[in-house]
Formats: C-alpha cells, structure tokens, sequence
C-alpha cells in the first residue's frame, strides 16, 4: 500500500520530464499504465544497456505496465478512450496542441470522464508566444536564465550538468497531480495541471532572481563564491578541495575558532559579512592558509565538530558508496526478470506509515497489452481483430 493506492494514471510521456512526473507517482502507488507506440520509448536505447536493459529507462520507468498502442488506428483511439474512462489522472508531454489533433484535447477528456486531471508537461507550457517551439533541457536552461547564473565571471555562460528542467519539471508535474486529487476529493471536478521547463527553472532562481526582480540588475557569475556571503566555496587543503558553506555570522565564528584565526577580528576589514564579501580574496585566502597545513580528513572532522558545514568533493561514484547513502537506501537493486538485477537511485521521500517501493520493475515494451485488454473486457476475438487491425504496435 502506498499514498496513492488506488489512483489509475494513464502516462502518454516519453523521454524523462513525463517519465520522471510518473515514475514519482508510481513510486507512491499509483497503477501506472505507458502507453507506448511502435519501438517504444526513445530512452529505452540510450545510456548503459545491460542484458538487453537500459539501465537509465528502468530507473525513471519503474513501477509502470506498458501497452503498445498505434494511435493513428481508430480502433487504438478507442481503446485509449476507454483507458480514459477508468482513469483517474492523464499526464502528458507533447508539444501543446498535440493531445487535442489525436482527438483528445481537454473538452474530450473531461466529456470521457468528468473528474480527470490531466497533467500536461512542454518546453514553455501551455500558452503564450513561444507555446509552439521545440524545447530540450538545453534550451530551456538557455532562456530561463539559469545557464546565466553558472560558471565564472570570465567564462561564458554554463549549463547543469545534469537535465535539471526535466527533472523539476517532472516534480512540479507530480506535486500539481498530487494538489489536484486532493482538490478534486472534495469537489469532484477536474483539473488540468499545466507546468513547462522554463517555468520551473525560472522559479528556481532564488535569491539571484529576487536580485533582479528588486534592481532591475544581475549580479556577475561567481563560480563557486557564494554572492553575498564569505569566506564560501572551495579551499585546497594538504591532499585535497574542501567544500566549507559558514552561511552566517555565527558560523563564520566557529570556523574561525576551528581554524585558530580570532585574531582576525582585530582587522575591520573582516567585522562584518559585508566586509568580508567586500574583501573575500583576502579572508579565502587567511582561510587557505590554514587548511593547506592539515588534510582534508582532519579538517571534515574538526569543522563538522564545530558545527561548520563542510564536505569531501565528491564524485558520483564515491557519492554512491558513502555510507550516508547507503544508510538512507538512496541506492537500491531491484530484479528485471529476463534483464538481471538493476542498480537504480532510491525513494528520496520517506514514510514512517507506507513507504515507496518497487512493486514493478520497468516493463518490457507492450508487456501488458493484453492484460490491460483483458480489464477492459476484450476477449481472445476481440484482441485477435484488433491486432488484425493493426491497433496494437
């Protein structure tokens, strides 16, 4: 049993924002349906394949049950229109307008079943003048606003290194079906939940953004300095980089006592945390200085006794087998029958009462075709007309 037991979501996504907005709802229990059509998923050929297996689609298509449908047959439309029907929640990513040229714009949906949430995911969202523009995770990082605020001052302007739109957009995508079901509880009516990669990125800028919005001005990109606050970012030790976050006064004094550098309180140039922004090449380097003398193991230990956050750099690898990790079973292995055991990240949600699992490994393409027919009432001629028909892939 999971928080969403009983909730039907039929996911028409592909790639990673509508894959990852479903993958969260399956992962709190919802009976996830794919539809898919002719090779299925792009993702399923890409990234490390294994015994035939993407690694990087079973990760962001687990707990799911996959149909294969053609969607330019009528018959499929039908079956789709049944699966509707007995939905409680559509969630879909295609360039907008898309949904309704295959006959199921939101005046069909609701008409199919009067309290469906339909999710709906794109590059810019909805509406607008950029609503029709192709968009990836590079645009989108692109016009948002975000890649302006990542690198250095004489570098130019950097992406993520990871597909972040996608993936907040996937997360807004479920925490609006989630809003939405809540909502629909009390009033039965439905909802049509619109989220878009810029907008999520745009709402990710922070104190950068208040910046803006308050001056009319952007702050020049800092790299690893910290806008507002220093010392902040990264220092070399004896064997190493260190990352150190004292985010305010208080502890900014505990690295100074950790570091035996109270005599710096004499010079007005550091008093202050403006002062300090004002002076950060010399207060980075007193900072330095001191943590040269020892290695990076002897600093984490006295700063994180200090109560001074601070951190090892590390790589994914090393991430991945930190005993923190593994203590909260942010890596787990979960068995494809046929493909071997997968390796995948875990539930970053925990519940005391009815925790996230894996009761479905990600499904072979079409796996459930027939099953599905078989809840909807079709039997053996009926299926058999159906293939004939060339309405399942």
């Amino acid at each position: 049993m999971g928080q969403l037991t009983g909730i039907k979501v039929l996911d028409l996504t592909r790639v990673l924002s509508g894959p990852f907005c479903t993958q969260l709802l399956g992962d709190l229990g919802a009976d996830v349906l794919k539809i898919e059509s002719g090779d299925g998923d792009q993702v399923r050929g890409q990234g490390v394949i294994r015994d035939g297996l993407s690694w990087y689609f079973a990760t962001y298509n687990r707990n799911k049950r996959s149909m294969r449908l053609n969607l330019r047959k009528p018959e499929a439309k039908e079956i789709l229109a049944d699966l509707v029907r007995r939905s409680d929640v559509v969630v879909e990513n295609f360039r907008p307008g898309v949904l309704a040229e295959m006959g199921f714009g939101w005046e069909r949906l609701v008409a199919l079943k009067p309290d469906i949430v339909l999710c709906s995911i794109s590059g810019f969202g909805q509406n607008g003048p950029y609503r029709d523009r192709p968009a990836f995770d590079f645009v989108a990082q692109a016009m948002s606003g975000f890649m302006s605020l990542n690198g250095r001052a004489e570098d130019p302007p950097m992406r993520s290194g990871l597909p972040i739109s996608d993936l907040i957009a996937g997360l807004y995508g479920a925490l609006g079906v989630c809003a939405a079901l809540v909502r629909r509880r009390e009033t039965g009516r439905p909802e049509h939940v619109d989220t878009a990669l810029v907008d999520g990125l745009t709402s990710f800028t922070a104190y950068a953004g208040a910046e803006v919005l308050a001056t009319g001005r952007q702050a020049p990109r800092l790299g690893n300095d910290h806008p507002v606050v220093a010392p902040y970012g990264l220092f070399e030790t004896a064997d190493g980089v260190i990352a150190i976050a004292p985010a305010n006064d208080e502890i900014y004094r505990r690295l100074q006592r950790a570091l035996e550098l109270t005599h710096l309180d004499a010079d007005p140039s550091f008093a202050t945390a403006a002062a300090r922004f004002a002076n950060r090449g010399r207060i980075n380097a007193e900072v330095e200085g001191r943590l040269r003398q020892r290695p990076r193991a002897h600093w984490i230990d006295v700063l994180n006794r200090a109560g001074v956050p601070c951190a090892e750099v590390k790589d994914l690898v090393q991430a991945f087998a930190d005993p923190q990790t593994q203590a909260r079973e942010m890596t787990i292995e979960v068995p494809h029958p046929g493909h071997g055991t997968v390796r995948m990240t875990g539930f970053p949600l925990k519940f005391r009462e009815h925790p996230c699992r894996v009761a479905r490994p990600a499904p072979d393409l079409g796996q459930h075709g027939e099953e599905v027919l078989r809840e909807l009432g079709r039997d053996d001629a009926a299926i058999a007309r159906l293939r004939a028909a060339g309405a399942l892939d």
